[in-house]
């Protein structure tokens, strides 16, 4: 890393941390941006969730199992890791990550709050952005609308977003997820914003 670089953390080879409450919608705008921005990177998370419909391993997650997990915590292979909604764990494999930011790509982790925090701590240089639904309403009715989980598990979540609204100003910016297209472009011209 240069001295430009570290006077300017928004430079080029620099990692963007995205989170922000359940449903949200995360998941839709990294799929935006690895479907119209190939030059950025997208960390693929390991978990020990069963897939959702549509879901593919080693592209939307790595569906790990519980022995497997603990074995990459115990190896240090990952960068962060949490429990997520008192139930599956998710974690960031560090050797892809630490590969891309040496290679002078833009790297995007689309994480939870728990493992955002937990990233500032070791890569405090990070541009964190937390993305926020344009109300309350839509939250709940994007996660409603959404129709994977039980209702066990929607009130659960729900509880749980509202602890994670709270956390907004932890992070550097928010971006509003009122349109995925919108929201992943102005992340996009926050991750390649050039140095100063």
């Amino acid at each position: 890393m240069t001295s430009s670089d570290a006077d300017h953390p928004r430079g080029r080879a620099r990692l963007t941390v995205l989170a922000g409450p359940t449903a949200v919608g995360k998941g839709s705008v990294s799929a935006y941006i690895r479907d119209h921005h190939p030059e950025i990177w997208i960390s693929v998370s390991a978990t020990t969730r069963p897939p959702r419909p549509g879901e593919v391993h080693g592209q939307h997650y790595w569906f790990v199992s519980d022995a497997e997990f603990d074995r990459m915590v115990e190896d240090g292979e990952l960068l962060e890791w949490a429990v997520v909604h008192r139930k599956a764990r998710y974690g960031t494999p560090r050797g892809p990550v630490e590969e891309m930011l040496a290679a002078g790509r833009p790297a995007l982790l689309e994480i939870d709050l728990q493992g955002a925090r937990q990233v500032r701590r070791s890569m405090p240089d990070a541009l964190f952005v937390f993305l926020k639904p344009p109300s309350w309403e839509e939250l709940v009715r994007r996660l409603i609308g959404r129709g994977t989980e039980s209702e066990e598990e929607r009130t659960r979540r729900l509880e749980t977003a509202l602890v994670e609204l709270a956390a907004e100003p932890e992070f550097d910016v928010s971006v509003v997820n009122s349109e995925i297209q919108q929201a992943g472009e102005e992340l996009v011209a926050l991750m390649v914003e050039p140095s100063a």
